[in-house]
């Protein structure tokens, strides 16, 4: 409650409520007037604190999702003001002179934003000095031209998601363009407009330079916050991705090392059984051997001719010759 008195008291100060003469006015403003003071309409400012809240909640919306949002004022009044608050917020701008078609002619209108920006390449890639001066003095002209008429929309892409217009009485081509296109709108409407022709009307004196300064950087603020939000959330995404990815990365490293560890003799379970059962095999190899060799020595008597600690049968197989085998008398 006290925001809301401390804005209606500036804009008070700035006179946002003062209105037209009675005789000019819009019956449809009806809603949105006071009173009426020596021929001239007060403009409440209960109402113009609520349209201006709204506004700066959708506009500030539209910022976040990162749409474009077109800043409509070609009154002397307001140029400077419109075209500064602007550039501070990275949107797109029209100040000098409304093209017909802007919106609904859009392509042609990208050309020539293309041939302005070739035009400046050429200024700064050298290639002006293999042109003759007419030609030279023909290009820069041209460039001048369409700098002040399309230099604020040069990094505009594609049509904007919405436009705020400085007095839409004033700027009804642009406002006609874009409702044709189901652009939203948004504009200060003063008494002798008509605020149902806008989406979101913000009920204020149009005409006056400080009015319109404070409108505008109110707008203005709001769109910084959406970008600054929208800055924010891209941020943390990025971080959530990169720490999904480390995750997803030590999982991978992880299975790799335990599939190691089990190709690894006596790194795993079959690696141990294998080390020690090999071990095993060959001792009890070598005393089976002994074992028989023993036997053939004990059993078939004549141990000399049969030696037995050769391991295996392999000392058997030495036998003397003219030696009888003790065994045949069996």
């Amino acid at each position: 409650m006290e925001n809301n008195t401390s804005l209606q008291q500036q804009l008070l100060e700035a006179g946002v409520h003062f209105g037209h003469l009675k005789k000019k006015w819009n019956p449809k403003m009806l809603p949105y007037i006071f009173a009426e003071k020596k021929g001239i309409h007060i403009i409440d400012l209960n109402k113009t604190v609520e349209g201006l809240q709204e506004t700066a909640a959708a506009l500030k919306s539209i910022a976040k999702s990162g749409k474009k949002i077109m800043f409509v004022a070609t009154k002397k009044q307001a140029k400077e003001i419109v075209a500064e608050a602007a550039k501070r917020v990275n949107m797109p701008y029209v100040t000098e002179r409304w093209l017909g078609g802007m919106l609904t002619n859009f392509a042609t209108i990208r050309k020539s934003v293309k041939k302005m920006q070739s035009i400046e390449k050429m200024l700064t890639d050298g290639t002006f000095d293999n042109i003759t001066k007419k030609e030279r003095l023909t290009l820069s002209r041209d460039k001048d031209k369409m700098e002040k008429v399309l230099g604020g929309i040069s990094q505009l892409a594609r049509v904007p998601a919405a436009l705020f217009i400085v007095d839409i009485s004033h700027e009804h081509i642009a406002l006609a363009e874009a409702k044709r296109l189901g652009v939203s709108t948004f504009g200060m409407v003063d008494t002798n407009s008509d605020p149902t022709k806008v989406d979101f009307a913000i009920p204020a004196n149009d005409d006056a330079t400080k009015s319109i300064a404070i409108i505008v950087s109110y707008i203005a603020a709001a769109i910084a916050e959406g970008l600054a939000e929208r800055a924010v959330e891209k941020t943390d995404d990025v971080e959530e991705e990169e720490a999904e990815n480390k995750v997803r990365k030590f999982e991978l490293e992880g299975g790799d090392e335990r599939g190691e560890r089990g190709r690894r003799p006596g790194g795993g379970p079959g690696g141990r059984n294998a080390g020690p059962g090999g071990n095993r095999g060959g001792q009890g190899g070598g005393n089976r051997g002994g074992g028989q060799g023993n036997r053939g020595g004990g059993n078939r008597g004549g141990g000399g001719n049969r030696p037995g600690g050769g391991g295996g049968r392999s000392g058997g197989g030495f036998r003397p010759s003219g030696a009888g085998r003790p065994g045949a008398a069996r």
